[in-house]
Parts: C-alpha cells; structure tokens; sequence
C-alpha cells in the first residue's frame, strides 16, 4: 500500500470505522482511541497490507483493538459510592433512536458488534467472519440469536413507542 492509498483509506473509511467503534463502546473519546490506534496500525503494516483489501484489514484492526479497550477497561474497577436516597423513576421514552440504543446496548459485545457489521455497515456473512475470526456458520448463528434478543426487547410493551 502506497502512501496515496494509505491516505485515500483514511479519507473514505475513518468515519465508517469510527461509527462502528463508537456505536459499541458508547463512549467518544475511546472510540478515537480505538480508531486512531487502528490506523496507525495500519500504517506501520503499510508495506504488507493489499490496498483492494485495506477495508476489510481496517475494521478487523478496528475490531481487534476494539476488544482489547474493552477487556482493559473490565479490569479496571472502579467504585462509585451510591447514594441510596436516590431513585430512578421510569418515564416514557418517546425516542426510537433511545430505544435500538438500549436494545442493542442489551447484547453482548459479540453480538452488538455483529449486527453493527452487518446492518449498520452492510458486510457480507464471509466479511464479518474475516473481521471477528468467526467462521461463517458461527456469524449467522450468532446474528440470528441477537436478532431475537433485539426482536424479543423491542415488542415487550413497555418498550413500545
């Protein structure tokens, strides 16, 4: 990959990849992190990386760096002193963009990062696979059971817009 290529990678791809990171660590400044990080990567590996391929190398790279933020921050514990006078009261939520944001805040990293892939983005079974080191069956089986998880949140009544 030449420095040209490098540079039209960023310019067509750094928003898709950071849309999917931020979309799964719902955190901004970690995204740029993980996305940053990405790139750099792919900088580094610039000389082995195909230019027709640098999509698929970017968001695996995405991918990957992207769970090693999140098993690093698990292991940080933090303690929040929680004050029990406080409660929450449950109000309406009127908001569709607030509920897919919850229903999909409720899969696993796994499965949130495959319907990313999938509806978000709009890979191929055989591209996801690639990106999370899935095979194909494992993806579609995975995608499927999130799939339900998402359906079964989404027409409980109380979710209901």
């Amino acid at each position: 990959m030449t420095e040209k290529e490098y540079n039209q990678c960023v310019n067509q791809y750094a928003d898709n990849v950071y849309r999917f990171i931020v979309k799964n660590l719902k955190n901004e400044e970690d995204a740029r992190d993980v996305v940053q990080s990405s790139f750099e990567k792919m900088w580094r590996n610039r000389q082995s990386v195909d230019a027709q391929t640098s999509k698929s190398y970017l968001f695996t790279v995405a991918y990957h760096q992207m769970i090693d933020h999140i098993r690093k921050v698990k292991r940080i514990s933090l303690r929040e002193d929680f004050n029990e006078d406080v409660r929450v009261v449950d109000q309406p939520k009127t908001n569709l963009r607030a509920i897919l944001d919850e229903a999909l805040s409720r899969l696993n990293e796994t499965q949130r990062s495959l319907v990313m892939l999938k509806d978000y983005e709009g890979y191929s079974y055989e591209e996801i696979g690639k990106i999370t080191g899935l095979n194909e069956s494992q993806v579609k089986v995975y995608l499927h059971r999130a799939r339900i998880q998402l359906k079964n949140f989404l027409v409980k009544p109380e979710n209901v817009v």
